[in-house]
C-alpha cells in the first residue's frame, strides 16, 4: 500500500499491535518526519476513568490541517473495551485524512451498534458522580534462608466534577521479614496506616483552592500518628482545559500538624506539633518532538525555617531528528528536615534492609540515553510467534 496514508501513531498507553490489526487501510510509520499525519494521544484521570485524547496533526500536504477526538471511559471498563474504544476513535479521526490520499475510494464504512464503549455519563447519575473503590492483596515469598510476608488493604471515593473535586482514601500495610544469617535469625516488621481527605473548588479556567487533612502512621518514619490539615491555593498559567498538552501551574500550602513519635527523636521529643508550608512550580509539555517535565519544591516548619527541604527534577525525552531521539531525568534535593530521627541512631541491620528511612543531608540521580533506529520507514506487520521465547 504505497499510496495509503502514513501515519506516525506517538500513544504510549495504547495498544499499538491491535490498533494496527484493525485499522489496515494506513501505513504505518515509525518516524514522523515520514508521516503525513501524526497521532498524539494523551490521557488524565476523571472521577471514575480517564479521559482520552488524540490529537491528529496534519504533515506534509495536509500541514495545519488538525483535529482532535475526546472521550471517557468508566472504572468498570474492561481493557478490551477500553482499546476497543481507542481504536474507534483513531479510525474516525484518520478517516477525513485518508479518504484523500489514492487509497480513499476503497474505503468502506460500516455501523455497528455501540456495547457502551467509552462510557457517556448520564444525567439522571444515581451515584451522584461517586465513585468507590475497595482492593487488598497479600504477598508471600520464601526460600531456603529468607521469607517474607506482606497484606494491605485500600478503600477510596471521590467525587469529581467541573466545580468540585471530592477524594478520600484511606490504607493499612503490614510486612514481616525473616533472613536466617549465619550465628542468628533476624525479623523485621514494618507496618503503616493512613487515611486523607482533599476538597477541591474550581475558580475558573486558572484558580484553584481547596484543603487537606491526613491521619496516618508508619515505622519506616519512626511515627506512630501524624494528624494534619493543611490549605492551598493554585494557579495555572495555562487554561486547565490544556493540561494534557502542557501545564505550568504554582501551587502554595500552608497548615499543621500533630507528631506522635514512636523513639524519642534527634530534638528528643516524643510529641510535638509544627506548621508547615509549601511552595511548588511544575512545568510539562507534550509535544509532536517529545515531552519535558520540570518541578521545584520548598517547603519548611514554620517556627523554624532552618529545617527545609528543597528539591527539583526534571524529565526530558526529545526526537531530535530523523530515528534520533535523547531522554533524561534527574531530582536534586536539599533535606532538612529529617525532625523523625531517632536520637539512639539506626541499627546496622536496619540499615541494610530498610526498615527505617536513614538520615541524609542530600539525595541525588541523574539518567540520561541516546537511541538511533534506520532502516524500513514502515511499521504495519503483527507477528506475536513466540514472544515470550
Amino acid at each position: 500500500m504505497q499510496s495509503a496514508l502514513r501515519v506516525f501513531l506517538d500513544c504510549w498507553f495504547c495498544d499499538d499491535d491491535h490498533i494496527r490489526r484493525e485499522v489496515a487501510f494506513v501505513n504505518y510509520v515509525r518516524d514522523r518526519q515520514d508521516a503525513q499525519v501524526h497521532i498524539l494521544g494523551t490521557r488524565q484521570d476523571t472521577g471514575g476513568g480517564q479521559q482520552y485524547t488524540f490529537a491528529f496533526i496534519g504533515l506534509r500536504g495536509f500541514q495545519g490541517r488538525n483535529d482532535t477526538i475526546t472521550f471517557n471511559t468508566s472504572g468498570t471498563d474492561t481493557d478490551n473495551e477500553i482499546r476497543e474504544a481507542q481504536t474507534l476513535a483513531f479510525s474516525v479521526g484518520i478517516l477525513r485524512y485518508a479518504i484523500e490520499t489514492p487509497t480513499g475510494g476503497d474505503i468502506g464504512i460500516t455501523f455497528r451498534m455501540p456495547q457502551q464503549l467509552g462510557s457517556i455519563l448520564q444525567e439522571d447519575d444515581p451515584w451522584d458522580f461517586w465513585v468507590f473503590r475497595i482492593g487488598a492483596d497479600a504477598e508471600y515469598f520464601a526460600e531456603s534462608s529468607q521469607e517474607e510476608w506482606a497484606i494491605d488493604g485500600r478503600l477510596s471515593a471521590n467525587r469529581i466534577t467541573e466545580d468540585w473535586k471530592i477524594e478520600i482514601f484511606t490504607f493499612g500495610e503490614y510486612e514481616r521479614e525473616r533472613s536466617d544469617l549465619s550465628d542468628t535469625t533476624f525479623i523485621t516488621i514494618s507496618r503503616g496506616f493512613g487515611a486523607e481527605g482533599l476538597v477541591v473548588r474550581s475558580a475558573g479556567e486558572h484558580w484553584g483552592y481547596g484543603g487537606a487533612v491526613e491521619v496516618s502512621g508508619t515505622t519506616f518514619e519512626n511515627r506512630d500518628l501524624l494528624v494534619s490539615a493543611g490549605l492551598a491555593l493554585e494557579y495555572s498559567l495555562f487554561p486547565y482545559t490544556e493540561s494534557t498538552r502542557r501545564q505550568l501551574i504554582a501551587l502554595y500550602t500552608i497548615g499543621v500538624s500533630y507528631f506522635d513519635w514512636e523513639e524519642l527523636t534527634i530534638f528528643e521529643r516524643l510529641t510535638e506539633t509544627r506548621g508547615t508550608h509549601r511552595l511548588e512550580l511544575a512545568y510539562s509539555v507534550l509535544q509532536p518532538w517529545g515531552e519535558i517535565e520540570a518541578g521545584l519544591e520548598g517547603s519548611s516548619f514554620l517556627d523554624n525555617l532552618n529545617l527545609h527541604r528543597l528539591e527539583a527534577s526534571f524529565e526530558i525525552d526529545i526526537r531530535l531528528f530523523r530515528g534520533f531521539s535523547f531522554d533524561a531525568g534527574g531530582r536534586f534535593a536539599r533535606i532538612k528536615d529529617q525532625i523523625f530521627l531517632p536520637l539512639e541512631g539506626i541499627s546496622d541491620e536496619e540499615i541494610l534492609v530498610r526498615q527505617q528511612q536513614i538520615g541524609t543531608d542530600f539525595r541525588a540521580s541523574f539518567d540520561f540515553g541516546l537511541s538511533f533506529t534506520f532502516g524500513s520507514i514502515f511499521n504495519n506487520v503483527v507477528n506475536p510467534r513466540l514472544n515470550r521465547f
